[in-house]
């Protein structure tokens, strides 16, 4: 897991475990880390963490958010940056984040498995779902107005079960057969086909294949995927 090392003038303070998916920099005591200076905005910056990647988002602050000495608007961070905020330093600690070595294993849901067990994906899906989070991270923050959704598990062993969809990017399917993910944007729930397919075709919305590009999901949509149905639903 990624940590921060926070320091003030030079004292090191204490190590911040980075097990959110987002977490918050400011001076009110509603954020995630608590800076209280008078040099760190109210709310002042973000950290947007998706699988092994870790990306710095500064919130329109006063003073601005430094990395390693360069003012930055949102960037993705590599083992041993050093942010900047007032005058706190984080150092972002992460010796497996993807810029540096391979992407951390992807877990894959398989909804058709007893308990809906997660397994590895291999190479080729760790690379695409790792695109898939720096692209979400570039474009917008992974979290916003859009509602609290479910899918409903409608066939297969785990018929009537239902998953909520809290995390940024939920990978289901079967690796080798098919692997697809949705994703929680601002805008919005999406499906995107990530691997497979060769022999059965594209994950389906309300029995037609997606396209290539993310496929927006909309209430009460059915999804199948390696072929298991499951209803998309605002909860």
């Amino acid at each position: 897991m990624a940590i921060l090392k926070l320091s003030f003038n030079g004292e090191d303070l204490q190590d911040i475990p980075l097990d959110k998916e987002t977490v918050t920099i400011g001076r009110k005591a509603d954020n995630d880390i608590h800076l209280d200076n008078l040099a760190v905005s109210g709310h002042h910056a973000r950290l947007l963490n998706i699988l092994n990647d870790s990306f710095i988002e500064d919130l329109n602050s006063t003073n601005g958010t430094y990395l390693n000495g360069s003012l930055v608007q949102k960037q993705a961070l590599k083992n041993g940056d050093v942010i900047k905020v007032g005058k706190h330093e984080l150092k972002y600690v992460n010796a497996a984040a993807s810029g540096d070595n391979d992407f951390e294993k992807t877990m894959i849901l398989n909804p058709d498995s007893e308990g809906m067990k997660e397994t590895e994906g291999g190479h080729a899906i760790d690379e695409s779902v790792g695109k898939i989070a720096r692209e979400i991270a570039a474009s917008d923050s992974g979290s916003g107005s859009v509602g609290e959704a479910k899918i409903r598990l409608v066939s297969g062993a785990n018929s009537g079960k239902e998953l909520p969809l809290t995390k940024v990017l939920t990978t289901l399917g079967k690796p080798g057969v098919q692997v697809a993910a949705i994703t929680k944007r601002p805008t919005g729930y999406f499906l995107i086909h990530i691997d497979g397919g060769d022999n059965t075709g594209r994950p389906k919305v309300n029995d037609e294949e997606i396209g290539s590009r993310a496929h927006a999901l909309n209430n009460n949509d059915v999804i199948e995927v390696a072929g298991v149905k499951m209803t998309f639903f605002f909860a």
